[in-house]
C-alpha cells in the first residue's frame, strides 16, 4: 500500500456527521413521550388519581416517583443497547429488534429487582405499562422511519459512499444499494483497478483501488465499502481502517455471498481472521409448525371479519353478467404439487379460451404472462384487482395448508416448466396470498426481480419477516396506485 496513504492519514481531520442529529434527537423526544404515555395510563388504570405507596423491605416509596424512575430506567436501556444508534435506522428489522431488547432487558431487570428486594408491585401496574410502552415505542418508531425513508427516496439524509473493489462487485454493489434507498446509502463514486471506462452501473470511476483514501477525503464521504473483490490484500485493508481513524468516516466490507440476512449469519473471529458461518435455510422445525398454526388462525379470523366484503363482492360479481362468482385455477404448491387456487372471478367467463390470441401483447417478461389493458377483465374485475380484493378466497387455500398467508408467488404449471434449476428453490415452501412479490411492485416487477424476491424469502424466512410483510402489505393494498396491480 502507497506510503501517501500514512501522510493523508496524518492530514485527515475529524469531521463529525451530524445528518441524523436533528432525526435522532426527534426519536429520543418520541420514545420519552411514548413511555410516559405508557407509564401514566399504567398508574392512573390501576391507582386512579388517589396516591399510592409500593412496599418494600426499605420503606414505603410512592408510585408517582417509580414512575418516574422507570421512564428514565426505559429510556437509559434503550440508549445502552444501541436504540439510537443511526446506522440501524431506516431500513430492516434491527431498529424494531433493539427497541424490543431494550424493553425486555428492562422488564427482566425489573422482575428481579422486585424478587430481590422483595417490591411489591402492583401486578396491574406493570402488564399495563410494559406492553402498551412496547406497543407505544414501536408505533413511534414506524413513524419516525416513514418521514426518514420520503426524505432518503429524495436523496436526503444519506451516507456519502465511496465503493472499492473490481468493475463486476462493484456493479453489483451499485445495484444493490441502489434497490434499497430506505437503507440510506448514496453512491458518490468508486476506486475500480482497470474499469475500462469513466463509469461502472452509472457512478464514475473516480481513480484506482490505491486512491481510496484520498478521494475519501476529497468527497467527504461517510463510508467507505470494499467489496470482497478488491485488490487491497489483508495488509492494505488493515491499513485502511487505520488510516480512517479519526476521521468518522465507517469501513463497510462487503462479503462476496449475496440475498442472505443477518439472522442467518454468524461472524466468528479466529485469530484475527472474522471467518463468517452462513447457516443452512429452515424448511422445518417448530417455527414451521407455528406458521401453519398462525396461517390458519388468522384465515378464519380474517374470513369472519371480512364476511361482509366477500359478501358484497360477490353480489357484485353475480349482478354484471350472471357468471360464476369464484375462479379455480391449477397452481402449483409446495415441492411441486398441484392444487386448485380460488379466486374471485375478475374477468369475462370464457377468458381462458381468449388467451392464445392475446400471448403476443405480453407485458411481463420471462414465463410470466400479464397485459396492463387486459380486454378480458370485467369492471367489477377492474375494480377488485385494484385493491386486491379478487385474492380473499385464497384464504380457503389457506384453511386447507394449501397456501399460506405470506410466501413466494404460487405459479402456473405452464411457468414451473420453464423454471431453471435454481428458480426451482421457490417450490420449497408453500406458495403465499402475499410476500415480498407484492409489496415490491407486483406486476411492474421483471422476471428476474420477482425471482430474486421470491428465493430471498424462501432463504431467509423469519417470523418477524412475516409481520413486516404482512403490515406493508395492508398499506399497499390502500394505495392501489403504487401495487402494481392489474
Amino acid at each position: 500500500m502507497p506510503d501517501a496513504w500514512a501522510t493523508s492519514r496524518r492530514r485527515a481531520q475529524p469531521r463529525a456527521r451530524r445528518y441524523l442529529d436533528g432525526y435522532l434527537r426527534t426519536v429520543r423526544l418520541v420514545d420519552l413521550l411514548a413511555v410516559s404515555l405508557a407509564v401514566t395510563v399504567a398508574q392512573l388504570l390501576r391507582f386512579g388519581f388517589e396516591e399510592r405507596a409500593l412496599q418494600s423491605q426499605f420503606g414505603a416509596v410512592n408510585y408517582l416517583s417509580v414512575s418516574v424512575v422507570l421512564v428514565l430506567a426505559w429510556m437509559v436501556s434503550l440508549q445502552v443497547l444501541d436504540a439510537y444508534d443511526g446506522r440501524l435506522v431506516g431500513h430492516g428489522v434491527q431498529e424494531y429488534r433493539q427497541t424490543l431488547r431494550a424493553t425486555t432487558w428492562l422488564f427482566a431487570v425489573v422482575a428481579i429487582a422486585a424478587l430481590a428486594l422483595k417490591l411489591d408491585f402492583a401486578r396491574g401496574y406493570v402488564l399495563v405499562a410494559f406492553p402498551l410502552g412496547t406497543v407505544l415505542l414501536l408505533l413511534g418508531r414506524y413513524g419516525a422511519r416513514r418521514w426518514l425513508v420520503t426524505q432518503r427516496r429524495r436523496g436526503r439524509l444519506s451516507d456519502r459512499v465511496l465503493l472499492v473493489g473490481d468493475r463486476d462487485h462493484v456493479a453489483s454493489l451499485v445495484v444493490a444499494l441502489g434497490r434499497t434507498p430506505d437503507a440510506g446509502y448514496n453512491v458518490l463514486g468508486a476506486c475500480v483497478d482497470n474499469a475500462g471506462s469513466g463509469q461502472v452501473a452509472g457512478v464514475p470511476v473516480l481513480g484506482p483501488e490505491s486512491d481510496v483514501l484520498v478521494r475519501a477525503m476529497e468527497l467527504e464521504v461517510d463510508v467507505v465499502a470494499v467489496s470482497s473483490s478488491a485488490g487491497l490484500g489483508q495488509t492494505g485493508l488493515r491499513r485502511l481502517g487505520w488510516a480512517l481513524e479519526g476521521s468518522d468516516v465507517d469501513l463497510v466490507v462487503a462479503p462476496g455471498i449475496m440475498d442472505v440476512a443477518g439472522p442467518r449469519v454468524l461472524t466468528r473471529p479466529v485469530q484475527g481472521l472474522p471467518l463468517i458461518h452462513v447457516e443452512a435455510p429452515d424448511f422445518a422445525g417448530p417455527h414451521l409448525v407455528a406458521k401453519n398454526v398462525l396461517d390458519r388462525v388468522m384465515a378464519v379470523l380474517m374470513l369472519l371479519v371480512l364476511s361482509p366484503v366477500l359478501l358484497a363482492v360477490a353480489v357484485a360479481i353475480r349482478l354484471e353478467d350472471g357468471g360464476p362468482v369464484l375462479f379455480r385455477q391449477q397452481r402449483v404448491g409446495r415441492e411441486g404439487r398441484a392444487f386448485g387456487m380460488w379466486k374471485f372471478r375478475s374477468m369475462v367467463c370464457d377468458a381462458e379460451s381468449q388467451l392464445p390470441r392475446l400471448m403476443s401483447l405480453n407485458d411481463a417478461t420471462g414465463p410470466l404472462f400479464k397485459l396492463r389493458a387486459d380486454p378480458r377483465v370485467t369492471r367489477t374485475g377492474a375494480f377488485i384487482r385494484k385493491f386486491s380484493l379478487d385474492e380473499l378466497p385464497q384464504l380457503l387455500n389457506v384453511l386447507r395448508g394449501e397456501m399460506s398467508l405470506v410466501g413466494p408467488r404460487p405459479p402456473l404449471p405452464r411457468e414451473v416448466a420453464e423454471y431453471e434449476a435454481s428458480t426451482r428453490r421457490r417450490l420449497l415452501v408453500k406458495p403465499g396470498m402475499t410476500g415480498l412479490w407484492q409489496i415490491s411492485g407486483r406486476s411492474d416487477l421483471s422476471w428476474d426481480e420477482a425471482v430474486r424476491l421470491d428465493l430471498y424469502y424462501v432463504e431467509n424466512w423469519t417470523p418477524v419477516l412475516d409481520v413486516m410483510i404482512l403490515w406493508r402489505t395492508a398499506q399497499v393494498v390502500l394505495r392501489p396506485e403504487h401495487n402494481g396491480a392489474y
